[in-house]
């Protein structure tokens, strides 16, 4: 397909965009605290070929502190600095920059200011585990927020930022809480009405309009769609409406679905493009340009979405984090070198840490300034040496290429006969066929490289390494999943029974089959055991999920996927009991003990229990293999080194590979930060 379409210059009132490519605004982790990796990340992506390159939500008062989120703040001059070299600096490279100027609302918390937090509505904050009420904003307040928006579009105008956005999506915005019926209960001419509710958000866009001048543009984030909201904005209601009224004001719309759990939606539950048919409608209700996000990753399905009139600009925030160059890659024909996003969302976890961005395709991102790496250019090693790697997992295959650009004469020595470890395995299971694309792209690099061999069903002992007279032995060899009942809330082994059928993940993946009714006991609490649940459900087992946890696969709240889940099981059937304990299993019985409950233990008839739980590394080969070679020549890493994600074995891979370069990636840059 003839891609030049997606290089069309795009007018956005008064700028005019390179490019349909429009990396979309999301958080960094960086914050106003660390400018310096923010900057960075976003010159990447400027430089990757994005024509646009958008920042996150930027704080425009004291009065919106968002707690342990890192986000940018615009409302005070001590602030300015970082703005106006950010912007040049995207510039810099021909892309135009954009701001979200935001005000949380009733998703602030005001620990650090102090001040309260204010809404529409006397009501709690919407965080419910928070123990905070909003304060209703009465005429001098609203007159307050606008004034508040309108300096910090001011300086945004200064700072040198092409489009300043006027926030009101997902849920984190005080316009929005104005919009939403849930949240504004006032009586007076902002309340009511769509149109009364609307009417902050007209004042807000024509006040900064009027700072705008003519000379920058000004773009509306809008959630046009509210998924399983009560009283929610849909895109043929009151969302809808709202384009109507507000068609022609903004220079851009900027459309999505909200709340974030929507709008970042995961592979396994959403396709490329899952937006668009809440979406395209925008786009028969205004002359302007619209820009749209969904996870999109194919050239192919952007040229079609342009094509067929539902957008102007391709929206990548994921995309464009696991891909910096992906519109580089395309304008160059190289669209089989794109590192696709997988919709994972470990990029999305890291926000509930505040630490910068972590990606399960991309290792160095947020890493382009503190530690000195590129996503597409590794420094040429000083001297070219020879290293073996044993393991084509993800920790493996990254460090293969990571060395193999770099150019070091690289092995790669699989066990099995295919090549991508647990990458591999896991894609077979339900909604996780994009984790292949981990192993893909990687393998797919390597053998287009002279300078690269990769054996499968090859396995090798510590003995065999001498032989090959390597100068870097590299072992990732991943790991394997305990069957002895140790997981996260259990450190002591569990001896079960003669003829107790106990299957592990592993065990499944690699064809065993379970019997009758089975049991999954989640001490892992991340997506492995609710897949393996939809999986045995899938093949007509009655499965019933248990865990020791107060929630449904916990840490999957993170990757914005645990109310999924849960519906999905119940749409299954599947009985789910938490807060409870597995005591034992006898063969025909699991006895479960619920934490809050005042009676004895529980039984569940049982013939297969699935124990999702602890990984062992595999690393019994490190010892004999330093001691054959000498400890400088031979290290290990990912699952190997400590079993976790897929994300935290890439990083683990490229991590190793660059201290095997001696490039100085081995530090942290502190920052002392401007203000």
């Amino acid at each position: 397909m003839n891609y030049d379409l997606l290089f069309d210059p795009v007018k956005i009132g008064p700028v005019t965009a390179p490019n349909r490519f429009f990396a979309a605004p999301h958080a960094t982790g960086h914050g106003f605290s660390l400018p310096s990796g923010a900057i960075a990340l976003r010159e990447t992506k400027a430089d990757g070929g994005w024509g646009t390159v958008a920042v996150q939500i930027t704080e425009i008062s004291n009065d919106t502190d968002m707690a342990n989120h890192p986000i940018e703040r615009i409302w005070d001059e001590v602030y300015f600095k970082p703005h106006a070299e950010q912007a040049e600096r995207i510039k810099a490279k021909g892309a135009l920059a954009a701001i979200e100027l935001g005000h949380g609302g009733m998703r602030a918390r005001n620990f650090a200011t102090g001040m309260p937090v204010i809404g529409p509505s006397d009501l709690p904050i919407l965080k419910p585990e928070i123990p905070v009420q909003a304060k209703a904003m009465d005429k001098s307040d609203i007159r307050g927020f606008r004034e508040s928006h309108k300096k910090a579009a001011q300086m945004a105008k200064r700072a040198g930022y092409d489009i300043i956005y006027v926030y009101a999506a997902h849920d984190i915005s005080i316009l929005s809480h104005f919009l939403s019926r849930r949240t504004n209960h006032r009586s007076d001419e902002y309340g009511g009405s769509l149109e009364n509710r609307v009417r902050l958000l007209r004042e807000v866009l024509e006040d900064t309009l009027e700072v705008a001048a003519g000379e920058r543009a000004v773009a509306l984030r809008f959630a046009v769609h509210e998924v399983g909201a009560k009283l929610a904005m849909t895109h043929d209601g009151e969302g809808r409406e709202v384009v109507e009224m507000l068609a022609e004001l903004p220079d851009l719309w900027d459309v999505n679905i909200s709340g974030w759990s929507a709008d970042s939606n995961t592979s396994r539950f959403s396709e490329e493009g899952y937006q668009l048919e809440f979406t395209e409608f925008v786009k028969k209700v205004t002359s302007k340009p619209v820009v749209g996000v969904g996870r999109f990753t194919s050239p192919d399905k952007m040229v079609s979405v342009i094509k067929s009139g539902k957008l102007d600009l391709i929206g990548g925030a994921r995309p464009s984090i696991a891909d910096p160059y992906l519109p580089n890659k395309i304008r160059e024909n190289r669209v089989e070198d794109i590192r696709e996003c997988i919709g994972c969302n470990v990029c999305v976890s890291m926000d509930a840490y505040g630490v910068p961005l972590r990606c399960t395709q991309n290792p160095t991102i947020a890493e382009e300034w503190r530690r000195g790496w590129h996503p597409e250019i590794i420094t040429r090693a000083q001297k070219e040496q020879f290293s073996l790697i044993i393991g084509a997992g993800p920790a493996g295959l990254d460090c293969a290429l990571t060395l193999a650009r770099a150019g070091h004469q690289v092995t790669v020595a699989e066990a099995t006969d295919e090549v991508g470890g647990r990458a591999l395995r896991e894609s077979k299971l339900p909604g996780l066929h994009g984790y292949r694309r981990i192993a893909e792209y990687r393998e797919y690099q390597l053998r287009q490289m002279g300078n690269v061999d990769i054996y499968t069903s090859s396995p090798l002992s510590p003995e065999d390494l001498p032989e090959f007279g390597a100068d870097n032995v590299v072992i990732a060899t991943g790991s394997t999943w305990r069957s002895d009942g140790v997981g996260s809330g259990n450190f002591d082994p569990i001896s079960w029974p003669q003829g107790a059928r106990v299957l592990t993940p592993q065990d499944l993946m690699g064809g065993a089959k379970a019997e009758g009714a089975v049991v999954v006991y989640d001490d892992e609490h991340n997506y492995m055991a609710s897949v393996l649940v939809e999986a045995l459900r899938k093949k007509g087992h009655p499965v019933t999920y248990v865990t020791a946890e107060q929630a449904v696969a916990h840490w999957t709240a993170y990757t914005l996927e645990q109310r999924k889940i849960i519906a999905r099981m119940k749409e299954m059937s599947v009985p789910m009991h938490v807060n409870s304990s597995l005591l034992g299993f006898d063969g025909t019985h699991v006895q479960i003990q619920n934490d809050l409950s005042l009676t004895g233990p529980d039984s569940l008839a049982c013939e297969t229990l699935v124990f999702v739980g602890a990984r062992i590394p595999e690393n019994t080969m490190l010892s004999k293999a330093q001691e054959l070679l000498g400890e400088g020549k031979v290290t290990i890493c990912g699952d190997a080194l400590a079993p976790g994600t897929m994300q935290a074995a890439t990083l683990s891979g490229h991590r190793i590979a660059r201290s095997i370069l001696d490039q100085g990636t081995g530090f942290f840059r502190l920052e002392e930060a401007d203000i």
